[in-house]
């Protein structure tokens, strides 16, 4: 999947549009949720040596955040990393271009974005 892709996805399933918060780093992406302004993603171009894996040049990554249960999960199966500069008990890290496809990429980031929704105060 591409970036372009994968924003036009976002825009149009959750109506969340990238935050490039880094003058250093133009190419990182922040997902923020607009209720609580909490992140639920974030897209680096990293060298696959980051990762930990073989590779030369720059590869879109996409870090998560699923909280521990599901990190937990995902981190037993192939394509997921812990995660790259950021908290690895709540984070994970995967390739944009990974193992996942378009469909399943989209439930995982609603469950992200769902976590980091606003909470609900209970009625009296």
């Amino acid at each position: 999947m591409t970036r372009d892709h994968f924003f036009q996805l976002i825009q149009t399933s959750l109506g969340v549009e990238p935050e490039y918060l880094w003058a250093a780093n133009p190419n990182y992406a922040v997902l923020r949720h607009p209720g609580s302004k909490k992140w639920f993603a974030a897209i680096l171009d990293l060298s696959p040596a980051k990762l930990g894996l073989p590779g030369e040049g720059l590869v879109d990554v996409l870090n998560l955040r699923c909280g521990p249960a599901l990190a937990g999960s995902l981190l037993s199966q192939d394509g997921f990393y812990p995660a790259y500069h950021m908290n690895k008990t709540n984070w994970v890290s995967t390739l944009l271009s990974g193992p996942l496809s378009d469909g399943e990429l989209m439930d995982l980031l609603v469950l992200c974005y769902d976590a980091v929704a606003p909470k609900r105060k209970p009625r009296r």
